[in-house]
């Protein structure tokens, strides 16, 4: 599998730095490049263009994570702050416009109404993308039961 862009969007989660690393891997076989991307999701009784001071500072600051994460792989990530009303079509349309042939996902291990949960941002990644995706997902926290 041969990537020469990867695409990683990131929101702060621990899952942010393997799926940093991994995608900084994989483009180094290539000497592609990796893009970091925070989604701010803007509510729709706002407008999009909307300043949203204490959102934008946390994106700010998981970016710079970001660019630290792919620093201590030996590698160097684009970062880019993103507004959009979903999360989900935002990821996709910025793969189409970067052209990105692969997306690596840093997903959490998190349980909704008992079950283990990828929400509703993944499906439709999965389900959306022009290109392969890669999930990693964090490990199953000490003491959950399975």
């Amino acid at each position: 599998m041969l990537s020469h862009k990867v695409l990683v969007p990131v929101k702060g989660d621990p899952a942010d730095e393997a799926a940093i690393r991994l995608a900084c891997n994989i483009a180094q076989k290539t000497k592609g490049k990796v893009y970091a991307i925070y989604v701010i999701e803007v509510k729709r009784s706002l407008p999009l263009e909307a300043v949203i001071d204490p959102e934008m500072e946390r994106g700010e600051a998981v970016l710079d994570q970001a660019e630290r994460y792919a620093a201590d792989a030996d590698y160097e990530a684009e970062t880019e702050l993103l507004k959009a009303r979903e999360v989900g079509p935002a990821i996709v349309d910025t793969a189409v416009e970067k052209e990105a042939d692969l997306i690596v996902i840093g997903i959490s291990y998190k349980r909704r109404f008992g079950e283990f949960s990828i929400g509703r941002t993944v499906p439709y990644i999965l389900k959306n993308a022009p290109c392969r995706v890669i999930l990693s997902r964090e490990p199953i926290p000490e003491g959950e039961v399975r």
